[in-house]
C-alpha cells in the first residue's frame, strides 16, 4: 500500500482588499472525503502544515445550507482523523521521498499562505520530478503556485487543471474584495484551466497531476488517485 501526505494550510483568516478579516479554515469534505477514500483503500495518510499548525475548521463547511446534508459526517470524519493523527507534521521537515502522493485540500487558506510557501514549493518540485502523484481540489490548486524551480519557472505551467472557478467565487459571495481570483491567477501563470458546471463534480488528470473543481469533486479526485496508485 502507499503513503499519502495531505498538506493543510495554517491560515485562520483571509485578509480582504477592504481590510476586513474573513474567517477561514479547512473545508471538511475536501479533507474528509479523500482521507476516507485513501484509508479505505488501505493507504497510510499523514497530515502536514506550515509550522505544524492545526488549522481550524471552516464553519461554512459545517452548515448544511452551504455544504449539503452530508456535511455533519464529513466534519466528524475530518475531526476524528486529525485528532487520531495528532499534531500535523511540520511542512519544512517533510520530504517527498517518503510519500507516493501529495494532496492539497481547500478552504480559502491556500490562497493566504500555501500559494507562496517555499517549503511546499520544494516538496512539490521534488514530487513532480519523481513522477509522484500530486492532487489538489477546490482552492487547493492555489498551493500549486508555490512550485517554482531553480530558474524561477512555475513547473505546472502548461498543465491541464481544474480549480474553484471565478464564477463559483462570485456565487459563494467572496469574489468582491478578494485580493485575487484563483482560476484567473492560474490562467495568468500559464495553466490550462478547464471547468465544469458550478458546484458540480469536475476533475482532470494530466499525467501525475489530479485536480478537482470544488467540494463535490473531492471523492472523484481521490478515487482517481486510488486507481492510479493501484496501477502502480
Amino acid at each position: 500500500m502507499s503513503r499519502i501526505l495531505i498538506v493543510m494550510s495554517a491560515a485562520a483568516v483571509w485578509e480582504r482588499t477592504d481590510g476586513s478579516q474573513y474567517p477561514t479554515g479547512y473545508w471538511a469534505e475536501e479533507l474528509a472525503a479523500p482521507h476516507e477514500a485513501f484509508v479505505g483503500a488501505g493507504h497510510t495518510v499523514d497530515f502536514a502544515s506550515p509550522g505544524g499548525v492545526l488549522q481550524p475548521l471552516d464553519k461554512h463547511s459545517a452548515d448544511p445550507a452551504i455544504a449539503g446534508e452530508d456535511c455533519a459526517r464529513h466534519v466528524a470524519h475530518a475531526q476524528k482523523a486529525l485528532s487520531d493523527f495528532g499534531p500535523p507534521l511540520k511542512l519544512e521537515e517533510v520530504s517527498a521521498s517518503d510519500y507516493d502522493a501529495v494532496v492539497l485540500p481547500g478552504g480559502h487558506g491556500p490562497v493566504v499562505d500555501l500559494f507562496q510557501d517555499a517549503n511546499l514549493g520544494r516538496l512539490l518540485v521534488e514530487a513532480d520530478r519523481a513522477g509522484k502523484i500530486v492532487g489538489a481540489v477546490c482552492h487547493g490548486p492555489a498551493a500549486l503556485l508555490s512550485a517554482v524551480d531553480e530558474q524561477g519557472k512555475w513547473i505546472f505551467s502548461g498543465r491541464r487543471m481544474a480549480a474553484f472557478t471565478d464564477e463559483e467565487e462570485r456565487l459563494f459571495g467572496t469574489a468582491d474584495n478578494a485580493p485575487w481570483l484563483l482560476a484567473s491567477r492560474l490562467r495568468e501563470m500559464g495553466a490550462r484551466h478547464e471547468q465544469g458546471d458550478p458546484y458540480q463534480a469536475f476533475t482532470i488528470q494530466d499525467a501525475n497531476l489530479f485536480t478537482g473543481q470544488n467540494p463535490a469533486s473531492s471523492t472523484p479526485m481521490a478515487d482517481a488517485i486510488n486507481t492510479a496508485l493501484a496501477a502502480g
